[in-house]
């Protein structure tokens, strides 16, 4: 079997894994912090990822890797028309429709904790009912399998550092 082919992602998961590691033992001005105006949430976000821009409804920002993209979001639920579990419904829908798999699912009726496979890929997906209900903050992270175990740190640090807004 020839590698040869192999030899280039192999060498940027290396080097992801590096810049992740590297991340992880670091200060935290090693990291950014993103606010997001529209819905007060934060999240700092790792060394390495450039931010994209802001949606064009400012409900949120990507920023990516050569090898990852992590995307920070907030959003509204509509009172009376949907709930929390309905938005997180939602997610999973469009994760599924999207061809991943659901591998983890925590549901409670103020946060929920989603994962999921396609193919060498994985997605991360954390959301938070904020404001009575009313809103949603969280985040998605898609990544290669092949970084599992160097995004774990990254995980829990993202995790630890989604606030939400100081008043709704």
């Amino acid at each position: 079997m020839n590698l040869a082919p192999m030899l280039p992602l192999r060498r940027l998961s290396l080097a992801m894994a590096a810049v992740l590691l590297s991340a992880n033992a670091g200060a935290a001005a090693e990291w950014d912090h993103y606010i997001n105006d529209r819905f007060g949430f934060s999240i700092d976000i790792p060394s390495g990822f450039v931010a994209q821009g802001e949606s064009f409804n400012g409900d949120g920002n990507r920023f990516t890797t050569p090898t990852a993209e992590l995307r920070a979001f907030g959003g509204n639920i509509f009172v009376g028309e949907q709930s929390f579990e309905t938005e997180v419904g939602y997610a999973i829908e469009a994760a599924t429709g999207d061809g991943w798999t659901m591998t983890y699912k925590a549901v409670t009726p103020r946060n929920a904790n989603l994962s999921a496979r396609k193919g060498a890929r994985v997605l991360y997906e954390r959301l938070v009912a904020i404001c009575g209900g009313q809103q949603f903050i969280g985040f998605t992270l898609d990544y290669s399998v092949a970084d599992l175990v160097p995004f774990k740190p990254v995980i829990d640090r993202l995790l630890a550092s989604l606030r939400p807004p100081a008043s709704c």
